[in-house]
């Protein structure tokens, strides 16, 4: 499903009666899943946790019923057309400045709404990308984020530390967001070390630079499979190697690897737009292009300090 993001910052505005139990309820109604989390805490209370998210008012009425106190999580991702921009403040690295620099190359735009955490961070709110498979990832640079198979505790839970708070919502046009090239820009994959032996890859036939992609792909483990794909596509399509030989040879690899047809197909469709952005294999929707950086000021949109 895709909500109305704008709907969906206005039931997490701060209010008279917004208890966690009626922001639940009114979030059901509006077709946003939702699942209790511990009071003051992140951790899911049902069994399945994220999975067990729902829009049945009767069920969202009795888990708050009997946790009153509770949290509110939301699934992340295709089930709730949701995905969620998470920028930390950590010990030793703070996302803000990891974002600022995504946001003035242009891998990234303004969010609909941002939500400050209780530890001073910032979650930008954006659509999922329809028939897209958007898996949440974590980076070293202090930005993480949320989409398949993840959630974010969101307004107005809180935890000892403080409230999740609605902090800012964008005037006019939602518009999604690239997570692997946001990824990759703040967390790049080095580039392949070939053996002694395998040196000068780039003069290499075709078919012996795919082979050996696949055999690195066939090796990633979880976590990194996805990411791992992707690269490997873009080293393919710079070898003029066809979208359809990469799917074959490195979706067999990537199945090896754990992977399934629909993420395989997904992630080399968008590894070759992204090594060659004027050949699309498919429709996609309309972003600002990689030439032409699109500069948030500091305190616009996502509202960094």
């Amino acid at each position: 499903m895709s909500p109305n993001l704008y709907h969906l910052a206005r039931l997490l505005a701060p209010g008279s009666d917004r208890s966690l139990g009626r922001v639940a309820g009114d979030l059901a109604s509006a077709g946003v899943p939702v699942f209790p989390c511990a009071p003051g805490q992140k951790r899911p209370l049902t069994a399945r946790g994220f999975h067990d998210a729902t829009t049945d008012p009767a069920q969202i009425k009795e888990w708050w019923a009997r946790w009153p106190d509770a949290n509110l999580g939301l699934p992340t991702g295709a089930v709730s057309g949701v995905v969620v921009v998470d920028v930390d403040i950590r010990e030793h690295v703070d996302g803000r400045e990891s974002m600022r620099r995504a946001l003035d190359a242009g891998r990234a735009g303004v969010p609909v709404f941002t939500v400050v955490s209780p530890s001073g961070g910032r979650h930008g709110y954006y659509p999922a990308t329809p028939g897209v498979v958007q898996r949440s990832s974590q980076t070293s640079a202090g930005v993480d984020f949320r989409g398949d198979g993840g959630y974010i505790v969101i307004p107005p839970s809180h935890t000892d530390a403080g409230s999740y708070r609605l902090a800012t919502v964008r005037r006019g046009a939602a518009s999604g967001i690239d997570s692997d090239a946001l990824r990759d820009f703040l967390d790049p994959r080095p580039a392949l070390r070939p053996r002694a032996a395998d040196r000068g890859m780039a003069q290499s036939e075709p078919g012996v630079v795919v082979s050996r992609l696949a055999a690195w792909v066939a090796g990633l483990s979880e976590g990194e499979r996805n990411r791992g794909l992707f690269w490997a596509a873009c080293r393919a399509a710079e070898h003029d190697i066809t979208p359809t030989t990469a799917v074959d040879v490195l979706g067999a690899a990537a199945t090896v690897a754990g992977l399934g047809p629909r993420e395989i197909a997904t992630t080399v469709r968008s590894a070759y737009r992204t090594a060659h952005p004027t050949t699309s294999t498919a429709p996609k929707p309309t972003e600002p292009a990689a030439a032409s950086p699109v500069r948030v000021p500091v305190g616009a949109g996502w509202g960094l300090a």
